[in-house]
């Protein structure tokens, strides 16, 4: 459309066709709206084209090539194994375009228009695009996701100083790389590239993964260790320059390039939020209620922009529940839990809280125990149970390989009210490490089986 034609009118114009975006988009679709969905990029966004789908993909190429050098245990003795890095993006690179062209016959097939640009509010109930697009709105669904936080010290320039999108984009293998920050981010790219072969600095303000359970964060840092990766505790960089990395400590490292991975930012620049009476608080979030409405009360939100957690699978929950809304619904986002996966080596997945406190009593089962878990010879990792005065399940922590896998169960079972014995009546198959999960609700119970808790379970 050219400016000055009639503007196009839709019942439902969602902005940012990320993961909570596209969900949003179908699922109103799906009630009958009339649907625009606006994308200044790729459809997907972050999480198909530069973060969830690209580095879960890159570290599993990753374990491929470190695993066929230290298999010897197995039997296994691969010689001269190399790694072909333009080849590795391009499988990276690739499994995101086959994703977004998914998504794009999604919203073909569900008969949503796909407008390329960014968006602007000019009044309450219109928007602007920089197609040269006019869009009236009845509502309209904000899913703009976020962007990574920048260092002042540390300007990204795309080339030696890298966000975390661009560290996933590398067609090449550092021999040696600094990354700034130690959550979640930090750690899986640190992993990913030190298994590749790369020497690996994590620059860490405080310590690794902060926020997550002391025990679970020992066992991740005594395999990063183990790769090689040199962690820099309660430092803080000072500035980048000539392949060399300056800690205000005084300690010089020389890194080929250097990642800056500490943390997200909403994303809300341009977008005229003031023009469509829409709130903000603090770094720029958006302010919604239990419906996910901003303060305008046709105007919805949801995913990075809202505030944390800032995770896909969280973004797509609060995209079907917008879209309901904003479909005359009344859906509320009510959900009890948003289970969380770090995907590290080990990994580490949990639901809910596995924090000790009054009222709340937590058991612990080791992998050492666990048939699976021997057969692969990977016993570093747990389960842990969480639960109340009355056995209802409030946390559960499995720290091992595929915890991925199984942590939806966990979510489930807080989600429904489980108690333990919910859990532990429960069949399991074997061998798996889903079994973890049960043998902790036994012995929480009082009644472990194969593990002996020394005379009191």
């Amino acid at each position: 459309m050219v400016m000055g034609e009639v503007p196009e009118e839709a019942d439902i114009a969602v902005i940012g066709g990320g993961v909570g975006g596209y969900t949003a988009a179908i699922r109103a679709a799906e009630l009958g709206k009339s649907v625009v969905l606006i994308e200044k990029e790729k459809l997907g966004g972050h999480c198909l084209n530069y973060a969830c789908i690209p580095s879960k993909t890159l570290i599993h190429i990753s374990s491929i090539f470190y695993d066929s050098t230290h298999s010897q245990k197995f039997g296994i003795n691969a010689q001269n194994v190399t790694i072909d890095a333009k080849k590795m993006l391009e499988w990276r690179v690739g499994v995101s375009e086959k994703l977004e062209k998914g998504v794009a016959f999604l919203c073909k097939q569900n008969k949503i228009d796909v407008l390329k640009g960014s968006a602007t509010f000019i009044e309450k109930n219109r928007l602007q695009v920089t197609d040269g697009t006019e869009v009236i709105f009845k509502k309209a669904i904000l899913a703009t996701g976020s962007i990574p936080s920048n260092l002042s010290s540390m300007p990204f320039d795309g080339k030696r100083i890298l966000d975390y999108k661009q560290a996933l984009l590398m067609d090449y293998i550092p021999k040696e790389m600094a990354i700034v920050g130690a959550g979640y981010v930090a750690v899986e790219i640190s992993t990913l590239y030190a298994k590749l072969g790369s020497k690996v600095h994590v620059i860490a303000r405080s310590d690794v993964l902060s926020k997550f359970d002391r025990d679970a964060v020992a066992i991740v840092k005594r395999h990063m260790e183990t790769l090689g990766i040199s962690i820099h505790f309660g430092v803080a960089p000072k500035g980048y320059d000539n392949g060399v990395l300056e800690l205000d400590n005084g300690e010089k490292i020389n890194a080929e390039v250097a990642v800056v991975a500490v943390g997200l930012s909403p994303y809300t620049d341009g977008l005229g939020l003031e023009n469509a009476g829409v709130e903000t608080y603090g770094r720029g979030f958006v302010k919604v209620d239990g419906r996910l409405q901003t303060s305008n009360p046709d105007i919805y939100a949801i995913g990075d922009v809202i505030g944390e957690p800032m995770l896909a699978h969280k973004s797509m929950r609060q995209g079907v529940i917008s879209a309901e809304g904003a479909s005359g619904l009344g859906s509320m986002y009510d959900n009890v839990v948003v289970p969380a996966v770090i995907f590290s080596d080990p990994e580490i997945a949990i639901a809910g809280s596995v924090e000790q406190s009054e009222g709340i009593t937590v058991k612990k089962f080791p992998l050492t125990a666990l048939g699976r878990a021997i057969a692969l010879d990977e016993t570093d990792g747990f389960a842990k149970i969480a639960y109340d005065s009355s056995n209802i399940i409030t946390g559960i922590e499995v720290v091992s390989p595929d915890a991925n896998a199984v942590i939806a169960e966990a979510a489930l079972a807080i989600e429904m009210g489980a108690t333990l014995e919910d859990v532990a009546d429960t069949i399991h198959p074997h061998p798996t490490y889903s079994e973890s999960i049960k043998e902790v609700a036994e012995a929480a119970l009082g009644r472990p089986i194969h593990f002996f808790y020394g005379g009191t379970a």
